[in-house]
């Protein structure tokens, strides 16, 4: 079965940072979930101010960006029909395997306290042998070669424009990843950016993750013929 592998390379989710953790933001936010801070999700809509000190902190806190590419992916034809595998690198170097027969809530609070417990405990469900979602230590660098690949495809509004199609095809016949930006602002780093083979552009102003995300799954199943 010919595959489209993507990825969302160092994606806005994590939990509150240690050096955030006794900010009165993430308290606030912590007594209120009766959790402890550690184990709730960095979110910039709540932790504006406990962030203004993190490193990259334009590019962190956006959970919602995973949640909205994951609906958009999950429920498209080419995951139904077998031919879609997602990868979730996040900005603090875990990866998130992802069972495409998981359908995840469509409740953003929902979402929220699911990643808080795959993050926290390693997998969902806790307790299977097969789990759903599994959250591993990983960089990216490490993630290519779980999947067994060295570079990549990489989307940015820097790269070379072509054609949605074009990229589909390429993808399939060299058998190479895609990779699409998790986060809402900034750049790769340099450890992605020297995984790319290909630096390609899709439209020549930015675009939302899950718009892209999109684009690329209903290109892919034209071309693999799952739509006409």
């Amino acid at each position: 079965m010919r595959v489209i592998k993507l990825i969302l390379a160092e994606s806005s989710l994590e939990l509150i940072p240690r050096d955030i953790i006794g900010h009165p933001a993430v308290l606030k936010t912590a007594q209120r979930r009766g959790k402890k801070p550690t184990e709730i999700l960095l979110d910039v809509s709540l932790h504006y101010h406990a962030m203004k000190k993190l490193h990259n902190k334009h590019k962190r806190g956006r959970p919602d960006i995973v949640h909205i590419t994951l609906l958009e992916l999950l429920s498209s034809p080419l995951n139904i029909e077998g031919n879609l595998r997602i990868y979730i690198h996040t900005i603090n170097d875990y990866v998130i395997i992802v069972d495409p027969r998981i359908r995840i809530p469509r409740n953003y609070n929902r979402f929220v306290g699911l990643m808080e417990q795959l993050l926290t405990i390693g997998k969902v469900p806790p307790d299977s042998d097969k789990p759903l979602m599994e959250a591993i230590a990983m960089g990216f660098t490490a993630l290519l070669k779980y999947i067994g690949k060295e570079e990549v495809i990489l989307l940015s509004e820097k790269g070379e424009l072509v054609p949605t199609d074009e990229l589909c095809r390429k993808a399939l016949e060299e058998d190479i990843p895609i990779v699409i930006g998790g986060f809402p602002h900034g750049d790769f780093s340099e450890e992605v950016l020297a995984s790319a083979k290909y630096v390609y552009s899709i439209y020549p102003r930015p675009l939302d993750t899950w718009v892209v995300a999109s684009r690329i799954s209903a290109t892919c199943e034209k071309v693999l013929k799952i739509l006409l």
